[in-house]
């Protein structure tokens, strides 16, 4: 096994919706993409914020355009408004999953 930095295979974007943040993850390549199906799980994204996210993740997979798509339920601390996190927003969560390194077969 060796690991790999997800930001080295994937671009990210995500955005907010009240306590929802989706995060998509595109794939640099076809093999990149294989990677990501295989080994980016909703599991492996939820423990990765370690907490922060509260609910469900639910992954989709978007094959055409080589890209998954995560849900994160209850993941804002209940939206904007109502947060007293110093950033309230889905927007950086991209960029904290792109931190993530995933062990893949040699």
């Amino acid at each position: 096994m060796k690991k790999i930095r997800l930001m080295d295979i994937a671009s990210a974007r995500s955005g907010d919706k009240n306590d929802v943040c989706n995060i998509g993850v595109m794939a640099h390549t076809p093999q990149d993409y294989a990677l990501l199906k295989k080994y980016l799980t909703a599991e492996l994204v939820k423990r990765h914020f370690n907490g922060l996210i509260k609910g469900e993740v639910v992954r989709y997979e978007w094959d055409c355009i080589e890209a998954l798509n995560f849900i994160c339920h209850e993941a804002l601390d209940g939206g904007g408004s109502s947060s007293m996190r110093m950033d309230n927003l889905g927007k950086n969560f991209s960029s904290h999953l792109l931190r993530l390194e995933i062990e893949v077969a040699d």
